[in-house]
């Protein structure tokens, strides 16, 4: 009973330190926070709607910890607006968390280094050599073509007698994403005709590896938050990042060393030109500073974040049309008025067809694929809603709980895309904002509007949508760090008879 007593004694004065401390260095707001786990007793999975709720009772700008780590969350466009302008620069480092360091090289891959010289030209190479408008349009025909080919498998696999034949998209859309970036980064496929069974075993590893990345890199890792388990022993959670990063180094080492074979059989006028032909130029030129690790970390960076988000939009944006048939009508009508039945859309149409960027963009708004941003981190303090806050604290941007917040978009739960016609963007007040914003926003923007838009188009045009049953798709979240779907989605299609014609010409 004494011992209770102590306890409680203790406890009272904690919090009442806590109090004071909190209120003379002007923190922003804090629910009640424990002694040593801080607010980690709050957090249940999905991450990004319990620190919605969390927000919503106790407001957009918020002061917690978790564990021994400051963390600052903001949950509204003003609050976000202020962190990745005012405070951009304060803000562009990565926190030291142990995917950083596994993942990332030891916190040298573009996204996880810090802001620095080091970080300026990773991002200076991706932008001028990947993801400028010239490569771009360079690879414009690899994205066509793999469309086309994904149109062409979901044709034969329809009924003969012009029925409708369930598929299973997440599959498709996957296999899609990846095809597209294996080319523009490998010149290589591991879906489809032709391909052959060493491709296949890579296409099985690579699909681990990404399911596996994202998995762990979106669980809380308890290592991080209190690092006194691992100065008394506890390792465990370090052990699974550490396999993995052997799995993907494995991998992309292959890859770099098949690449390094062809350009000593071939000169570059006999071969097309690949983003790892492009590296390993550079890596010529400088090698001290272009080693295989750096061209390693870029090419996980952009296989990763380029294949699983992208075909997760695509699932959510097939799912929402499909739960609101007379939204796809529309698309469907646009479509035919602007581009026809007697060619296929291309990446050129996209700019005519406003309604069906809508549907994107809102199904952005609902389902982002980064529901809370890559965590940023203050190099020193700084001022957030007239709230001091100290150096070294960890930012978490909510853009799931902005992009539903009622109180900045009318109806959130329900799919409206005329409400994203015209919309400015980041521009529009950071109300939203699915590929991030400042310095660390995505620079692979443009690459994913271009896939997305022409596929989900090209699916839109082509074939006939319908559900598998009479209930609506389950639109359940699953847990990782890009908002999948719990359950894969599966539908039904059959070829439009009105692009019979055109499709068997193909």
């Amino acid at each position: 009973m004494e011992i209770y007593s102590y306890f409680l004694i203790f406890l009272s004065l904690f919090l009442l330190t806590k109090h004071v401390l909190h209120k003379s260095k002007n923190l922003p707001p804090s629910p009640l926070s424990l002694p040593f786990l801080g607010h980690l007793y709050l957090l249940k999975k999905p991450l990004h709607r319990t620190l919605a709720t969390i927000s919503a009772q106790h407001g957009p700008i918020l002061f917690l910890r978790f564990g021994s780590r400051p963390v600052l969350l903001v949950s509204s466009p003003s609050a976000a607006e202020e962190c990745f302008t005012k405070n951009d620069i304060v803000f562009a480092n990565r926190p030291r968390l142990l995917a950083g360091k596994h993942l990332g090289y030891n916190f040298t891959s573009l996204a996880w280094a810090p802001y620095g010289d080091h970080w300026r030209n990773l991002r200076r190479i991706t932008a001028l050599e990947i993801f400028s408008s010239n490569r771009l349009q360079m690879f414009s025909g690899i994205r066509s073509d793999e469309v086309r080919s994904m149109i062409q498998r979901l044709v034969r696999g329809c009924s003969s007698d012009g029925g409708f034949k369930m598929v299973e998209m997440k599959s498709v859309f996957f296999e899609l994403t990846l095809n597209i970036m294996m080319r523009m980064i490998a010149g290589k496929r591991y879906y489809g005709e032709n391909v052959g069974e060493s491709e296949s075993e890579g296409a099985r590893k690579f699909r681990e590896i990404v399911t596996e990345t994202f998995h762990l890199g979106g669980a809380t890792n308890i290592g991080d938050f209190l690092p006194v388990l691992k100065w008394v022993g506890f390792k465990g959670m370090e052990k699974p990042l550490m396999r993995l990063q052997e799995k993907r180094d494995g991998f992309m080492q292959e890859l770099i060393e098949e690449h390094r074979r062809m350009r000593s059989k071939f000169s570059d006028g006999e071969r097309k030109k690949t983003m790892i032909d492009v590296l390993l130029s550079l890596q010529e030129t400088e090698p001290e500073y272009y080693t295989d690790q750096i061209i390693r970390g870029i090419m996980l960076v952009l296989l990763s974040a380029g294949t699983d988000t992208s075909s997760g939009t695509m699932e959510w944006a097939l799912s929402l049309l499909l739960n609101n048939p007379e939204v796809l009508e529309k698309a469907q009508d646009e479509i035919d008025l602007r581009v026809g039945q007697e060619r296929l859309l291309d990446e050129s149409n996209m700019a005519v067809l406003p309604y069906l960027h809508s549907i994107i963009n809102e199904t952005l708004r609902m389902y982002p694929a980064g529901p809370l941003l890559v965590p940023h981190e203050s190099s020193e303090g700084c001022i957030v809603g007239g709230f001091n806050v100290p150096r070294g604290t960890m930012l978490l941007a909510n853009m799931w709980a902005i992009h539903n917040d009622p109180k900045v978009w009318a109806e959130p739960k329900k799919f409206k895309p005329e409400r994203l016609e015209g919309l400015e963007g980041r521009r529009d007040g950071f109300k939203f904002m699915p590929f991030g914003s400042g310095r660390r926003g995505c620079p692979g923007e443009g690459l994913a509007e271009r896939v997305v838009g022409l596929a989900l188009g090209s699916l839109i045009q082509c074939f006939e949508w319908q559900r598998v049953g009479e209930e609506l798709v389950d639109m359940t979240e699953g847990t990782g760090l890009t908002l999948p779907k719990a359950h894969p989605l599966e539908a039904k299609c059959r070829l439009r008879p009105t692009m019979v014609n055109l499709i068997s010409q193909l």
